[in-house]
């Protein structure tokens, strides 16, 4: 049995993490298991679920700007004092440049897995950038969700060598084809029986666009007051949006839930998803939804490489008009889970492809 360091950063709720769980817990855990680095070491909301997976978890510093002498360190007697890893995949790309020429001296091979298509904005992104040109030529693996996030962070033309491999954000199908008695319960537990449900998951930062969203809603819930915004995640402008919700007069129709494990049973409790992103690699959450039969509106600035099912809609950012009218004349909930497998989708498929990956690097292949 081969033991993966994983490079999450942190274990709270996010895309990358939901991925890569999804993936350990459809992988073969009798010939690979995970082990965890964080540099985050107090959001750990799914800790649980991978230490009873079978992982561990270690905390190393991360870096601040100031300290790369202290995180290439902090690397390198962690790696002495753990011999046993013979593979790393790093999902955390803004200073990966630092440990990653750490571990190949140790005599690991490296993957680095691109999730996202930008950093944001401001000085820090700038940096951010300059730290990762180097990972292109520093990972043995070259690794995208999709192949806008693997141009965006490796090139064009590095995406094209024998070592790049385009890995979608696979979901279990089989947790999202569920009776219409948990609709009916999910929906009636949260106060959503007989209402229009329009659904996001998602945690509320800037690239989301809850903002916009809300925007949205307002116009839907004009022409349908029997309508309802059900919200599932958390983050940093989570106060912000219910503020903005009070004062657009929609807080007894709109429903924050937190994270919450129950995604598959939330999407259910939906009619119709909404996903005006700013901006996103391949987001999970999309896959999800499509898997749970939801009719999906999207931000145009979503990778089209989600586009995995007919029930997918791109609209551009700005008129919240037209949202407003695709949401209130969306199509019913429908299967897709032929065209989520045929697409390369499912978790299942993804985990054998990379039980042979993980094996021949590691060298028990």
């Amino acid at each position: 049995m081969v033991r993966i360091l994983q490079m999450i950063g942190s274990l709270n709720v996010g895309g990358s993490q939901t991925m890569i769980l999804n993936l350990y817990r459809n992988i073969d855990r009798e010939k690979i298991q995970f082990d965890f680095v964080l540099d985050h070491p107090n959001e750990r909301y799914f800790a649980a679920d991978a230490e009873a997976l079978g992982a561990r978890i270690y905390n190393l510093p991360g870096f601040t700007g100031f300290n790369a002498h202290e995180v290439k360190t902090a690397w390198d007697s962690f790696l002495t004092a753990h011999p046993e890893y013979k593979v790393l995949h790093s999902h955390v790309r803004s200073y990966a440049s630092l440990y990653l020429p750490v571990a190949r001296k140790h005599g690991l091979k490296t993957i680095i897995h691109s999730h996202n298509t930008s950093n944001g904005s401001g000085v820090s992104s700038v940096v951010k950038q300059l730290m990762q040109k180097p990972l292109r030529n520093q990972a043995d693996v070259l690794m995208a969700c999709s192949r806008e996030a693997g141009e965006w962070l490796f090139g064009k033309k590095a995406c094209t060598r024998d070592n790049y491999i385009c890995l979608p954000n696979a979901v279990d199908t089989r947790r999202f084809r569920l009776p219409e008695s948990v609709r009916e319960k999910y929906r009636a537990e949260l106060g959503l029986t007989d209402k229009l449900v329009i659904g996001h998951v998602g945690r509320f930062q800037p690239a989301k666009n809850h903002s916009f969203l809300l925007d949205i809603f307002s116009l839907v819930h004009e022409r349908r007051p029997d309508s309802a915004l059900l919200l599932v995640g958390d983050g940093d402008l989570r106060a912000e949006c219910e503020e903005k919700a009070a004062a657009l007069g929609l807080s007894d129709s709109v429903v924050f839930t937190g994270n919450r494990s129950d995604v598959p049973e939330l999407l259910q409790a939906m009619d119709v998803f909404a996903f005006p992103s700013v901006w996103e690699g391949l987001p999970v959450t999309l896959i999800e939804a499509q898997a749970a039969g939801l009719p999906c509106y999207v931000s145009s600035n979503v990778s089209g490489d989600a586009d995995v099912s007919p029930l997918i809609e791109h609209l551009p950012i700005g008129d919240a008009a037209i949202w407003a009218d695709k949401l209130l004349n969306a199509p019913p909930r429908r299967d897709v889970t032929e065209y989520i497998v045929r697409a390369g989708f499912d978790a299942r498929t993804s985990a054998e492809k990379m039980t042979e990956l993980y094996l021949r690097l590691a060298g028990e292949k």
